[in-house]
């Protein structure tokens, strides 16, 4: 990752996203791209994810986000600027919001 710009983003996903593994999905996604963050259900049936690492691996994500798992059907994907801390370590699934 030396010399590439690191970026942080947050992404609201909506749709059929939750009872699908759509976080264990993500987490796997993010980890093959190098990136840290969280990701968690919502409790209105959507699910946030926060990411930081190389621009190039964020667009990434965030297309990969609007494809989703097989069972799941994706309506949206909105990237917001995100300023959240993320815990040391690997991409983390948190509790429900």
């Amino acid at each position: 990752m030396s010399g590439e710009i690191v970026e942080q983003k947050g992404f609201w996903i909506t749709g059929r996203v939750q009872g699908v593994y759509y976080r264990v999905w993500a987490r796997g996604v993010a980890e093959e791209l190098g990136l840290g963050g969280t990701v968690r259900n919502r409790g209105d049936g959507s699910v946030e994810a926060h990411a930081v690492g190389p621009a190039e691996a964020l667009r990434a994500f965030e297309t990969r986000l609007g494809e989703g798992p097989p069972a799941a059907s994706v309506d949206g994907v909105e990237a917001f600027e995100s300023k959240d801390q993320f815990p040391a370590g690997p991409f983390q699934i948190l509790p429900t919001a």
